[in-house]
């Protein structure tokens, strides 16, 4: 992270820029210039819906909305009992002519006024600050981030006001965390390597023990 007087700050990641901006207009470091008018309402007639269902539209004569219908050609089985079995009733079918709940079609809203927004106004509580990107004193970093993987360290950590002494300590870090991936790569290599000869070595007594019960 590079803090510059003009209040930019540019972000850099193993030497490569990810980002470069303003720390008054990209980050919520300053109250906002501009805030909306609190006694700026919205008209009684404004009209924010885009869509509106068609007038005209009407659901046909012949609309079924009803999914069940009682089974007309069922009837009360001979040796129904109404005393022991209760009031026989026919039983409900999937109705043939069923056409699924009707919904009106919509069109767009000739009232329409579009998305109503209160008017900015200044606001009383901005106050400038052109020393944003300065600090007289740490006391401390933090790290603000989020991640799924433990045992994570945090480490090689310089505050300087001298780029060429930071860039220079990234080239040290680029080479130290060079030998590092390669060592952890030979490492990562030999447990796999383990792993596999285990397996191996676990399936050649499993068919050992197989030919044994054979015999």
């Amino acid at each position: 992270l590079i803090l510059k007087p003009d209040n930019t700050a540019k972000v850099e990641i193993d030497g490569e820029k990810i980002y470069e901006g303003s720390l008054k207009e990209d980050w919520e470091l300053l109250a906002p210039k501009e805030i909306k008018d609190p006694d700026d309402k919205k008209p009684s007639d404004w009209v924010d819906d885009s869509m509106m269902d068609d007038p005209e539209d009407k659901k046909p004569d012949g609309w079924v909305e009803e999914k069940k219908i009682v089974d007309a050609k069922a009837t009360k089985p001979d040796d129904w009992d109404d005393e022991e079995d209760g009031e026989w009733e026919a039983p409900v079918i999937d109705n043939p002519e069923y056409k699924g709940e009707w919904t009106v079609k919509r069109i767009s809203n000739p009232a329409y006024k579009g998305f109503w927004e209160a008017k900015k106004i200044a606001n009383p509580e901005y106050v400038d600050d052109d020393n944003l990107y300065k600090y007289d004193d740490f006391g401390f970093i933090g790290f603000d981030l989020w991640q799924v993987k433990g045992n994570t360290i945090f480490d090689n950590v310089i505050i300087t006001d001298d780029v060429k002494e930071a860039d220079a300590f990234v080239e040290k870090w680029k080479a130290l965390s060079e030998v590092e991936k390669a060592k952890k790569k030979e490492e990562d290599d030999k447990k796999a390597e383990e792993a596999k000869s285990a397996a191996a070595s676990k399936d050649d007594d499993d068919d050992d023990d197989d030919k044994e019960e054979e015999d």
